[in-house]
């Protein structure tokens, strides 16, 4: 069986007296996409910083390719293959599409102390990954504030990729992207796996879960619910695992009474 490229054992998080996280396992395995599900307060938000090396575990292990790891920043989570993509997205908006991939890694030219940055391999570089996430950009230098936010995504997952992430930690990357936006990043997220790399999706949209996920595991109160594998669970059941499901289910039930 092949080992996970990241797994997460009982880990426990405790902010003084407050129980963030109380015994949460999770791994991911080399291609698959690991839905991690969970309404707001779950605990979601702390263990995406608990796998990226913001916040270290009270208890628990940790291990990256079944080596167990202590991380103490997210700079050696980076270092490590694990990169995650949050919401803000870390982008400025009225700069290049291009510098915005690098972001201070730009390639360099020339030898010993004569040497400057190549923009030109880098744009270069900048067309080729985007195209191959499906996005095919006017020029590398237009401004990043000009794209869709799904297209945004993209660029932030294509830089991601490109330095090397073994496992893709998505912070909600769907939550505010409507729907042709998000039927792109979820495609993105399809051609991230089948090149081998893991991706953990956080959400609290079951439909998008579903149509990409391979691995669906739910988080209430800082627990975990259960973990279920694609065919074997429904979105009705990932729902109703999820805090609200049930009155959801109830408020559904008593509107198409009143109809």
């Amino acid at each position: 069986m092949t080992t996970p490229i990241l797994e997460m054992i009982d880990i426990q998080k405790h902010f003084g007296r407050i129980i963030a996280l109380s015994g949460v396992s999770f791994s991911v395995m080399p291609g698959e996409c690991h839905c991690l599900l969970g309404d707001n307060g779950a605990g979601k938000s702390t263990f995406i910083k608990t796998m990226s090396g913001a916040h270290t575990p009270s208890s628990g292990e940790m291990r990256v390719g079944g080596e167990i790891v202590h991380f103490t920043s997210p700079r050696e989570a980076l270092a490590a293959g694990i990169a995650t993509v949050y919401q803000d997205l870390a982008m400025i908006p009225l700069m290049s599409v291009s510098r915005n991939f690098w972001l201070g890694r730009e390639p360099e030219a020339g030898l010993g102390p004569l040497r400057w940055l190549d923009f030109k391999k880098a744009d270069a570089i900048t067309l080729e990954q985007m195209k191959q996430m499906g996005i095919n950009l006017r020029e590398p230098g237009q401004a990043v504030g000009t794209l869709s936010g799904g297209e945004r995504q993209t660029v932030a997952i294509a830089r991601a990729v490109y330095f090397g992430a073994k496992v893709l930690i998505l912070d909600e990357p769907t939550s505010a992207l409507g729907v042709r936006q998000t039927a792109n990043v979820l495609t993105t997220i399809d051609r991230v796996r089948k090149k081998g790399i893991g991706v953990v999706f956080i959400t609290h949209n079951v439909r998008h879960a579903m149509a990409v996920g391979d691995r669906f595991t739910v988080l209430n109160r800082g627990k975990t619910l259960g973990t279920a594998d694609r065919g074997h669970i429904s979105s009705e059941e990932l729902q109703s695992l999820m805090a609200g499901g049930q009155e959801l289910a109830q408020l559904e039930a008593s509107l198409g009474k009143t109809i």
